[in-house]
This record gives C-alpha cells, structure tokens and sequence, in this order.
C-alpha cells in the first residue's frame, strides 16, 4: 500500500535537482541504455574496444549482481530505492520473478521518465511494476511491505543514512533483505573528504557525498538490522568505468580520477548487505 506523501516533504538537494532534472544526467554518452551507474565488467573483455553495447552489458550486470543477492523465491515484493528511469526496475520484474516491483525515486522527472521508459511493461502488467516519487530518508510506504529492498548506485546522494536506514527497517517485513550498492570511501578519515572535492567535481558540487562505508553499514545495524556487511567489488568496477570514460571521453577527462582515488585506498565500489530480524534483536 503507498502511504500518501506527508505534508513536509524532504527537499530534493539542489545538486541532484540539476543533474537528473532537465538535463538528465542519463543523456550523458557515459551512460548507456536508460542505467546510470559506473558498470559491473567481469564479464566484458577490457582488452579490446569496447561498444555501446559492452556499456550497456555492464550496467545490466551490475543490476543483476545485485539481484542475486536476493532471494526471489515465492511471490516477493521489491522495492528499488533510487530507481532513476526504471530499466533495472523493469529488468527486475522480468528476469527474476518477483511478484511485484516498485520503483522509487526522489526527483518526480525521473519518475515520468521511468513512466515513459516502460510503458508497455505498464500497460501489460499493472499489478506487478509500478513507479512512485519518494525520498530515501521517508518513504510513501506502509510499514513491512516489502521483501526485498535494493539499491544500486544512488546511496552516495542520500544526506541522512540514519533516516535511511530506519526507513529500512521499517518498510521490510521480518527476514526481508537489502542489498545496497554504490561508491563509499574505505574509512572516514576527514582528508578523504577534500581529496575527492578537489578532484572530482560530483564530490565538489555535492551531488555525490562522501560517505564513509562503515556508516552505511552502522546506520543499518542501528536501525536494528542484522547480518551487515559490506564487500569490495572495486576489482569488477573500476577498471572498466576508467577504460569507458577514456572511450567516450578522452585520456584526459577529469572524472578518470575514479580510478585515481581506487588506486590511492581513498574510495571504493562495495555490496552493502543487511536483514530485518524475524524478533526483535535483544
């Protein structure tokens, strides 16, 4: 059941604003095929010129990375936090068998967008994919409804991970799971915040934030979650994001100081894992 919005609403951070409103930062030629996320490569060849198609294989992949850590037995309910257009929203529905699907995200263009994208998805399976406006920190959801929840590449714009977490907890019924993934720094030693300012600009103009990723973790854990984890997948990011920011481009466009900062121990691609207890933990 949606919860109707509540009369404050969490305000959208100018940055994100901008990058996925009117100019939609999935036009960029960096993104491919309606995803926006940096790519799971394992399963591309680095060794030679890579096609749109290899991008878009990518951000598939990493999608489906992501829903392999889920079980999708039974008829389960998901709920994709930050579902920008809506194609791993729908990829989801159609690959891996989940009763229902909804996707959420805060900036309402993207929630068109996603509207629009899967229209026919929509139209033939209305009670099984749906698309709402939302903030991470306060979702328009009944309490556990949801077995799953997942996230992929939009945690590092979230202002309060502590709201986040509880808003977890809370929409998941008892022995739901969330897997979370996107870009944290390794520790939260203070310099690590000015490097990334100084040397990529998502980080300098606020839209990305420099979470450290042992808070995702806590915040969960806090919010009474069990069985946190968090895995490096750098190995299967990095290089390939780098090899497609230099295909597209050039050798020195600025963002490749991704890898840079991989390189360095300052930043890294993690699996954020969690489950609501079936009792409350004592």
């Amino acid at each position: 059941m949606i919860r109707e919005p509540q009369p404050i609403q969490r305000p959208i951070p100018p940055a994100v604003r901008k990058a996925y409103g009117a100019a939609d930062l999935g036009s960029n030629p960096i993104f491919a095929g309606g995803f926006i996320n940096f790519g799971h490569w394992q399963a591309v060849d680095l060794d030679y010129g890579l096609s749109h198609e290899d991008r878009v294989r990518s951000q598939q992949d990493m999608y489906r990375h992501v829903l392999d850590a889920l079980p999708t037995t039974g008829r389960l309910r998901a709920l994709e936090v930050g579902s920008g257009t809506g194609v791993g929203t729908a990829l989801a529905l159609q690959e891996y068998g989940f009763a229902q699907v909804t996707g959420m995200d805060i900036h309402p263009r993207q929630v068109e967008r996603a509207r629009e994208a899967n229209s026919r998805v929509l139209a033939d399976r209305p009670q099984h994919l749906g698309f709402v406006q939302g903030a991470a920190e306060g979702m328009p959801f009944g309490d556990e409804e949801f077995d799953c929840l997942y996230s992929v590449e939009a945690a590092q714009h979230f202002s309060d991970l502590a709201a986040f977490g509880h808003e977890t907890a809370r929409v998941l019924r008892p022995g739901g799971h969330a897997v979370i993934v996107s870009f944290f720094t390794t520790d939260d030693i203070p310099g690590h915040a000015e490097y990334l300012a100084e040397h990529l600009d998502c980080y300098a103009n606020g839209l990305d934030l420099a979470h450290p990723v042992t808070h995702v973790t806590d915040a969960l854990h806090r919010a009474g979650l069990t069985q946190t984890r968090a895995v490096s997948i750098g190995p299967a990011v990095w290089q390939g994001w780098d090899r497609w920011i230099a295909h597209v481009s050039g050798p020195d466009a600025w963002p490749r100081n991704f890898l840079r900062a991989y390189e360095e121990g300052i930043l890294d691609y993690y699996v954020v894992t969690a489950t609501r207890p079936t009792a409350p933990v004592s």
